[in-house]
């Protein structure tokens, strides 16, 4: 990258930065329930166009789904970016969103394997996907005393990165980012005993392909690897949006010790089923059949 081009994308990133500091800023003037809906307004009217986000569900959709009516096409595109929206706005409203969770009942054949799991000790990774709220699970339990971690991937936008950091960080601690320490110190609370969440829905370079949706999907292997490695359970949990304000805390069942790639599939599977229950919460924006370099020039 040359230096002008380098110059270019910070000073864009950093009015890209400005601009939704001062819509965060109008929208966490309202109470807790009217800033989701301003948010939602916000993404889904302004934001969506502007980034293209509405030409890349369709994309999506017509992937996977290529039989879907058009008119259930065009709400998908209205109401992705709104369930975007009130993600943000939860993720930036710590205490209240953790309040709004608490309350919750844990619910899911899970449950018992959870407790289990905190009462000896036993390291457990929490999946989920980008779907309703995916740090709802997390704050939830938080809320309850158990021992929680989160992995997160940092923006590109080292602006907005560090208010977004800062803000789920209200929401509990500790945070890992990805990279080579952030693992290390994520293993090392993990081996103590620990619970990390962990969002398993984006294509990784290094991942495998395995199927979402019955397309190809590059998919980490990494939980399933670090679960077996450490005698973690694996499983999957999701913090679904109700048209009440409320979340479904739910907690499957874990998934068996096998290997890393059957493991892994059943996490899509069960992400998938999720998604087909809730379409309209998942993030469609995302590039998640995106092929690598290699595979597009065969």
């Amino acid at each position: 990258m040359s230096t002008r081009t380098a110059r270019i994308r910070i000073a864009t990133d950093w009015l890209t930065d400005r601009a939704i500091r001062a819509a965060l800023w109008l929208m966490l003037r309202l109470p807790f329930d009217a800033r989701r809906g301003l948010a939602a307004f916000l993404m889904s009217r302004i934001a969506a166009p502007l980034a293209g986000w509405r030409n890349r569900i369709r994309d999506n959709l017509a992937l996977v789904l290529p039989g879907l009516p058009e008119s259930e096409m065009r709400r998908m595109q209205r109401a992705v970016p709104e369930s975007m929206g009130r993600t943000l706005a939860e993720l930036y409203s710590g205490p209240e969103f953790v309040a709004r969770v608490a309350r919750e009942p844990l619910q899911g054949a899970g449950v018992p394997a959870l407790e289990e799991a905190r009462r000896t000790g036993r390291p457990v990774l929490l999946v989920t996907g980008h779907i309703g709220n995916y740090d709802a699970i997390r704050g939830g339990l938080i809320a309850r005393g158990y021992r929680v971690g989160g992995l997160y991937r940092p923006m590109d936008n080292a602006f907005f990165n560090a208010h977004y950091v800062a803000a789920i960080s209200r929401i509990g601690t500790p945070l890992f980012p990805r990279g080579r320490k952030g693992l290390a110190d994520m293993v090392r609370f993990l081996k103590g005993g620990g619970m990390v969440g962990v969002v398993l829905d984006q294509a990784m370079g290094d991942g495998a392909m395995l199927t979402f949706f019955g397309q190809e999907a590059l998919t980490a292997l990494s939980p399933a690897e670090m679960a077996l490695r450490y005698d973690a359970l694996v499983i999957p949990t999701y913090g679904i949006r109700r048209p009440d304000g409320g979340f479904d805390l739910l907690i499957e069942a874990p998934v068996p010790h096998s290997d890393p790639e059957t493991m892994t599939q059943a996490l899509n599977d069960s992400l998938e089923a999720q998604v087909r229950a809730h379409m309209d919460q998942w993030l469609w924006t995302h590039r998640r059949w995106k092929m690598p370099s290699w595979r597009r020039d065969a």
